[in-house]
């Protein structure tokens, strides 16, 4: 016999600052939203993750474990942030060991639908939208593209 296991979105053993705002609904846990942090609706936000105050997160974005948010960051409606680069040649499947960090600086932008891989992204930087980053970002500036180039200062 089959067995359905149910489950809910909403929140769940988040750890927040002051003055934090969601709107639902959302599907948060087991993560740290630091002061003033915004997040719209129809958000993920996985465990493990950290957001640093006063960073904007845009509806329908997905911020899976092992992200870490600087403070004063914008991110827009729709961005998508991966973990998994399939390096067996499909997903981990539950083998954490193959899962990769991001680590986004203070004061980054990333526009709608952006694609972030597991990367660095520096302090002072733009990402276009649409853009998907697939390298490591170590100068401030504006980059976009497929895969997100250095386009200005």
């Amino acid at each position: 016999m089959n067995q359905l296991i149910e489950m809910y979105s909403g929140i769940h053993k988040v750890t927040s600052g002051k003055q934090v705002e969601v709107i639902q609904p959302v599907n948060l846990y087991e993560c740290q939203l630091d002061d003033n942090v915004f997040v719209g609706p129809f958000c993920e936000i996985q465990k493990g993750v950290h957001i640093g105050a006063r960073t904007r997160i845009q509806s329908h974005s997905f911020i899976c474990e092992g992200v870490t948010i600087g403070h004063d960051c914008f991110i827009g409606h729709g961005v998508m942030f991966i973990n998994d680069k399939f390096s067996t040649g499909g997903p981990a499947q539950g083998n954490d060991s193959l899962l990769e960090k991001t680590n986004i600086g203070n004061h980054v932008s990333i526009g709608s639908n952006a694609t972030i891989l597991p990367i660095e992204i520096c302090d002072n930087v733009v990402i276009g939208a649409g853009s998907v980053v697939t390298k490591s970002i170590k100068q401030p500036g504006k980059y976009a593209g497929n895969p997100a180039i250095k386009i200005a200062e």
